[in-house]
């Protein structure tokens, strides 16, 4: 058996590397924050989080002293992605910083699993501003530094594009917001391919322990749920690949550990006794 671990020490070498990962003060964003810092990369910290939340765990400072205890270099930057003068000046920053981009998750995003007649507009234009309009702002700010390195990566946590009226008729709003981000991969995978950026999406194959799960569904889904460990770890496969060859890729998970040899997963669940509740859109 092929452990992650090893895998990760033979291939996934991200010294020098540099990170930009929006929404990493917690969940996902923090996961693949901590293991790009395992691996040598510099991580920048862009997410609103400043001061802790009452219910939230983690702060941007909080993340950087994590990936700096593990030897790495980190750039806390507070950053609202729908504002536009904010992004610029922390892609600015974080190349002054650290001399170039060679990564960006675009991780942030907002949730409101709501029927149409219970959809308040301010969450639609949240969902919006936030999920479709600032995945597409942080890709184009980021293509002036990315175009410079030698193995640039944008990856977008976002479903694959599965029109089956099912994943519409109880969230439509956050259905279109999500495949918002779906369809800039598609975009911008074939936009930038010239210039060698690979522009993929990551979506997991089961819920994953977030708050996003924890505040929005049944506690009981949580026990049903997998660890971000897993989402990470796919994630930095895919960001070990060289971007000429990859890219325009709607990648989940628990498939892309399978093509690196992974055959153990019973240590990404939370409960390995609970049955595993698929995610949305697959």
């Amino acid at each position: 058996m092929i452990r992650i671990k090893e895998i990760s020490m033979t291939e996934h070498n991200f010294a020098n590397k540099t990170a930009f990962i929006t929404g990493a003060s917690r969940g996902i964003g923090r996961a693949i924050a901590l293991e790009l810092a395992k691996r040598g990369a510099n991580i920048v910290i862009a997410a609103k989080t400043k001061e802790a939340h009452p219910q939230l765990s983690g702060t941007i400072d909080s993340v950087a002293k994590e990936v700096e205890d593990l030897g790495a270099k980190a750039l806390a930057l507070q950053v609202d992605v729908r504002d536009e003068a904010l992004v610029e000046q922390a892609m600015k920053k974080a190349f002054d910083t650290f001399g170039g981009i060679d990564i960006l998750i675009n991780n942030a995003s907002a949730i409101s699993m709501t029927p149409t007649t219970d959809t308040q507009m301010k969450r639609f234009d949240l969902m919006f501003d936030v999920n479709v309009r600032g995945t597409f702002m942080c890709s184009q700010k980021a293509y002036q530094y990315l175009v410079k390195s030698d193995n640039p990566h944008i990856l977008n946590l976002a479903p694959p594009l599965n029109l089956d009226k099912k994943w519409f008729k109880d969230h439509v709003a956050y259905t279109m917001s999500k495949y918002g981000m779906s369809m800039c991969t598609l975009g911008m995978s074939e936009e930038f391919k010239a210039q060698g950026i690979a522009v993929n999406s990551l979506w997991p194959k089961t819920t994953i322990a977030t708050a996003a799960i924890e505040f929005n569904f049944p506690k009981e889904l949580i026990q049903a749920s997998r660890k971000p460990a897993i989402m990470s770890d796919a994630a930095l496969a895919v960001l070990a690949r060289r971007s000429q060859d990859c890219t325009g890729n709607f990648f989940i998970d628990e498939e892309v550990l399978k093509s690196e040899g992974v055959t153990d997963f019973d240590k990404y669940a939370i409960n390995p006794k609970i049955p595993l509740f698929l995610d949305l859109f697959l």
